[in-house]
């Protein structure tokens, strides 16, 4: 790789069926693709009864994330993102997979939720066949789960990911290997049972285009295409004929057509099932097919991040509105909570660009659960944020701002940041601390600028030094923080004024 690494950008995608990396270089305000990495890892497969991912599947993906570790150790760890998709939202025992694949990568993997996923999908789309002319329709199936999305240029309009995937159905339905006339009808019938629940909605916003990506969706423009049943991508017809060929061949070890590997021969026929029922379902007569997917999404969203186009801060402008948010007292308290930052970030070993920007986050939105009362509006506040779909967020990021804006009042919420990762728990407990402080200093709702704020910081310890003239003039500020020291208490924090 070139010696200037800050040019180098990276993506994983830890799917249900396959793990995917790519790695771009960013010259002269474009993106290069200069590698792509994939492995049928069948994290899914590996999934039980109880939603328990099993060690074998777990080692299958240890031993993947190791060589993709290989590959991106030198680039920025701020310049890499990694995301879990269906099987890890699933997985009751993903908080110990996303332990151990940390030390292998070498950086976190977040999960995201269906909806995120979609928005990124529908990014990598149209950053690989972008068309600002027409409305398209993109379905992206999965392992475990398919994302539907509508949208215009680079915007989504809705976005679903229903619990479906070419794993999950081939699981349920054609476990055996035998694929029957009954058993595609079987299958076909449940997966129009999932898009049942939106399909008039897609139908009533309409589209222009249909366009397919990832796996499943290439393997079967292939295969059509490779067959001649297709002169370019997948038509209504088609896939008929593909879902009779299926039939007529009876097992998926016996299959054999120009384009399917043999790695993909036993989720196939869930695939096409799939497929088959969302043509039906949307009345698609033709779909095109993209390279662009979630990792390509990934890596544009990544970008967008590190040169300050950051969808998350549209997302918490949106929030804001939505529950009618005081916006001066929002930024009163993010003005004081910045300060505060800034005078502790080295001693505390906070990141600017992380652990900033969630405090940023969760002081303008510290207090929109006064939209549902201002009695407990802190735990309102907290729920809304955990429950809401909130675009660019990852799920451990959103549950994290969920904790700030839980503890910026009242006792100090325990249990909560216990709930949270080993490793995440200092810091955030330490961003609540600021929070607080901030909000504190800020009761009075008035625009008078609180005083410059001298504060110092050890591991358990914080010393805050007040002029004593505005002391004697705030003595209900004064009074606040003296309650504050004694919620600190319990967090084993020790508040000293001074």
């Amino acid at each position: 790789m070139n010696d200037n690494m800050e040019e180098y950008f990276a993506a994983v995608d830890l799917g249900s069926n396959s793990f995917h990396m790519i790695v771009a270089r960013y010259q002269d305000g474009r993106l290069q693709i200069i590698d792509r990495l994939k492995e049928m890892v069948r994290l899914a497969s590996g999934l039980d009864e109880d939603d328990v991912l099993n060690d074998e599947a777990i080692q299958r993906a240890m031993e993947c994330l190791q060589r993709f570790g290989q590959r991106i150790r030198e680039i920025p760890r701020i310049n890499v993102r990694a995301v879990g998709t269906n099987t890890l939202r699933k997985a009751r025992n993903s908080r110990d997979f996303l332990n151990q694949a940390r030390r292998a990568l070498g950086c976190p993997v977040e999960i995201i939720s269906g909806r995120e996923e979609a928005r990124l999908i529908f990014l990598g789309v149209a950053h690989t066949i972008y068309n600002d002319s027409e409305q398209r329709l993109v379905v992206d199936i999965g392992g475990g789960s398919t994302e539907l999305i509508i949208g215009h240029g680079f915007t989504p309009k809705l976005t679903d990911s229903l619990y479906m995937g070419c794993v999950s159905v081939s699981r349920q339905f054609f476990s055996d290997g035998e694929i029957t006339a009954k058993k595609m009808r079987r299958a076909g019938l449940a997966c129009r049972q999932e898009l049942e629940v939106v399909e008039a909605r897609y139908r009533r916003a309409g589209w222009e285009s249909v366009v397919g990506s990832s796996g499943t969706i290439c393997t079967i423009n292939d295969v059509v295409v490779n067959a001649g049943w297709s002169n370019t991508g997948i038509t209504l017809s088609s896939l008929k004929r593909l879902s009779d060929y299926l039939v007529e061949t009876g097992h998926t070890d016996k299959l054999q057509l120009n384009g399917l590997s043999e790695r993909r021969r036993d989720v196939f026929a869930g695939g096409v099932c799939v497929l088959k029922a969302a043509f039906d379902a949307f009345g698609i007569e033709h779909m095109s097919y993209s390279d662009g997917a979630l990792r390509e999404g990934l890596l544009y969203d990544l970008l967008g991040r590190v040169h300050q186009k950051d969808i998350r801060d549209s997302t918490v402008d949106e929030t804001a509105k939505r529950y009618h948010v005081d916006t001066e007292q929002a930024e009163r308290v993010r003005t004081t909570a910045t300060d505060l930052f800034r005078a502790v970030r080295t001693s505390w070993k906070l990141d600017e660009q992380v652990d900033g920007k969630l405090l940023e986050w969760s002081a303008r939105l510290h207090e929109i659960g006064l939209s549902i009362a201002h009695s407990q509006y802190h735990r309102h506040g907290a729920y809304l944020l955990t429950h809401s779909d909130l675009p660019g967020f990852s799920r451990p990021e959103q549950y994290i701002l969920a904790v700030l804006v839980r503890a910026h009042r009242r006792k100090f919420p325990l249990q909560e940041l216990e709930s949270l990762p080993a490793e995440d728990r200092e810091r955030v407990t330490r961003l609540c601390i600021l929070l607080r402080l901030a909000v504190v200093m800020n009761r009075g709702r008035t625009n008078s600028v609180p005083p410059k704020l001298d504060l110092d910081a050890s591991d358990q310890e914080l010393l805050l030094r007040l002029p004593e003239e505005w002391c004697r003039k705030h003595p209900l500020t004064v009074a606040d923080l003296e309650q504050e020291q004694e919620y600190l208490k319990a967090a084993g924090f020790r508040l000293i004024l001074d």
